[in-house]
């Protein structure tokens, strides 16, 4: 038998000493250990959220409409039948991404109740990581639960392309959505791209159409659409009602009315962020803390 060539030991070695300095794999996600998660791009990873961030679904005034859909959607995802993606789009403000939080919510303690198997996640996605939504959804298709994919504020600018990995990831690409994942986003666009890209679009391209329907044909991915709208002095006011008396605090409603329109003019705004900005002032000067929910 002829003596190992000395170039094949050095290269042994070198094999044996790469695999030693490589990195450990990932440990797997332990989606039992909270009910959402934050998912971080580098290194991979699920950040289990201990609390989140949420208002109760009784607490968002003006939205019956929106909230009684995207509920049914979200319960309709859970028993594991077919359920549409969704966009939340409009006025700043005005619940949307406190209505995703919130459906998701309801829909969990119905689910609890029922004595349902599985579980409904709730995964944020940053807007700069979308790049990284094929890996993400790779994690949750071998996940036993089933999982609410969110990103909030999601748009895209004049030199991003992101958006076409994540057109392919909802809807056009080979292995498409896994059947325990949906996609709910908010934007202030409704069609994730600012109006002047897509006017340009229009104006310098050959088959002007064809360039917006290449970037509008994104938000077509997502079957359900519900927008939102700037609201009434009168429903600002109940919103500012409702977490009076959901928080426990005290005012004479002439005076809380007074102030309420003051707070809302030196802002030049009108929205439930706004209220709810108001209710966070108001506790402060009265000495109260807002209970969590």
């Amino acid at each position: 038998m002829p003596p190992a060539h000395p170039d094949s030991d050095l290269l042994a070695r070198i094999a044996a000493a790469l695999e030693r300095l490589a990195p450990e794999p990932p440990p797997a996600p332990d989606f039992a250990a909270a009910e959402a998660f934050v998912w971080q791009a580098r290194p991979e990873a699920f950040l289990p959220v201990p609390r989140v961030n949420r208002v109760p679904l009784s607490l968002l005034v003006g939205l019956d409409q929106a909230a009684a859909k995207l509920v049914e959607n979200t319960r309709l995802f859970a028993e594991g039948l077919p359920a549409n993606n969704a966009l939340l789009w409009g006025a700043r403000g005005m619940g949307k991404s406190s209505l995703v939080k919130a459906a998701h919510a309801e829909v969990r303690a119905g689910l609890a109740q029922g004595g349902a198997h599985g579980d409904l996640k709730l995964v944020e996605i940053h807007r700069e990581d979308i790049a990284s939504l094929p890996h993400c959804l790779a994690h949750l298709r071998a996940g036993a639960h089933r999982f609410i994919v969110f990103c909030d504020d999601l748009s895209f600018d004049h030199d991003d392309t992101s958006y076409k990995s994540l057109k392919a990831v909802l809807e056009g690409g080979i292995e498409g959505r896994p059947e325990n994942v949906l996609f709910y986003a908010t934007s202030n666009r409704r069609h994730l791209m600012p109006r002047d890209m897509m006017e340009n679009e229009r104006s310098t391209a050959i088959h002007a159409s064809e360039a917006v329907e290449e970037k509008v044909s994104l938000s077509d991915r997502f079957g359900l659409w519900l927008g939102f709208h700037n609201c009434s002095q009168d429903q600002y006011l109940e919103m500012i009602r409702g977490y009076i008396a959901h928080h426990g605090l005290a005012m004479d409603d002439a005076e809380l009315a007074r102030e309420a329109i003051e707070w809302q003019v030196t802002r030049g705004s009108r929205s439930g962020r706004v209220a709810w900005q108001f209710i966070q002032d108001l506790a402060g000067r009265q000495g109260k803390t807002l209970k969590a929910d």
